[in-house]
């Protein structure tokens, strides 16, 4: 054997004790690791920034092990405990995933939140000829019309009355003024369907933001005639109150003069013109 095959052996040799050194100080470290901050655990960790009121799927999801001591309480171990659930706050990427962060989408992804203090939340039947065709969506704003009968017999009549202005939408069905833009649901096979909220015209209520005032003389035309509230779409900056008639009427569209009609067996009795007087003549005679 040559000197070079003895100097190659030789670093052959040094390479597998550097290596073999390496290893067993890696796996001490390890040790001392898992002595000090326990063994790792996988845990989920956001692979992107989640926002608040977004939904979860699997591609915004990661797995990474950690140890266990630095796992925060609450945080999600299995990631399809969260596709199809709702962030209630803004999660960074890389940042654990808590249980006090998600949220099934229900009531509690934001309604209430959205209605201010002092005001309430109120829904209302909409079809497509009284609410826009259904081109409504939540944060739109909108004026509210009614028609009602007032007076009884003869008198009665029909009148349209502007009730609100500037209303604004808090939801169109479930859709909120701050919830998912798209829905998961859950099909009979377990498996998570995505449905788009931004197009959908299958609601039939309109949930708005009323003062307790106008929210009870809306409950009023409601429980009577649900059917004769009718909505009108506004500009996004249109905000200022319009100048209508205090109501509409027949007489009003067609210029006519308003009469009230008094039924002939009312017994009214109309004044008479009274009768002259004929002066007495002097001498003390009256006429015959």
């Amino acid at each position: 054997m040559n000197q070079d095959s003895k100097n190659l052996w030789i670093a052959v040799a040094f390479a597998i004790g550097a290596a073999a050194f390496l290893y067993s100080y890696i796996q001490e470290k390890n040790k001392e690791v898992t002595k000090n901050f326990g063994s790792k655990i996988a845990v989920v960790v956001a692979k992107q920034d989640i926002y608040e009121m977004q939904p979860i799927g699997e591609s915004v999801l990661d797995i990474v092990e950690i140890p266990e001591r630095y796992k925060q309480p609450g945080t999600i171990t299995d990631p399809n405990k969260l596709i199809g659930k709702v962030s209630l706050a803004n999660i960074k990427a890389g940042e654990q995933i808590l249980s006090t962060k998600i949220s099934e989408p229900s009531s509690r992804t934001g309604l209430s939140f959205q209605v201010s203090p002092g005001k309430r939340a109120i829904s209302i039947p909409a079809d497509a000829m009284r609410g826009v065709a259904k081109l409504l969506k939540p944060g739109d704003k909108i004026d509210i019309l009614a028609s009602v009968t007032t007076g009884k017999g003869q008198n009665q009549r029909r009148e349209v009355k502007t009730l609100m202005q500037n209303v604004p939408i808090l939801a169109t069905g479930s859709r909120i003024a701050n919830t998912l833009p798209a829905l998961y649901s859950k099909t009979p096979k377990d498996v998570f369907k995505f449905k788009s909220l931004s197009s959908d015209t299958s609601f039939s209520t309109v949930t708005i933001e009323a003062t307790p005032i106008e929210a009870q003389n809306l409950t009023f035309i409601l429980i009577d005639n649900p059917g004769n509230l009718y909505f009108t779409l506004r500009h996004p900056s249109d905000s200022g109150p319009a100048g209508v008639p205090s109501s509409t009427t027949a007489e009003s569209i067609l210029g006519k003069p308003k009469f009230k009609r008094t039924p002939a067996s009312s017994g009214q009795k109309y004044p008479t013109k009274p009768r002259a007087r004929t002066p007495k003549r002097k001498g003390g005679m009256q006429p015959l």
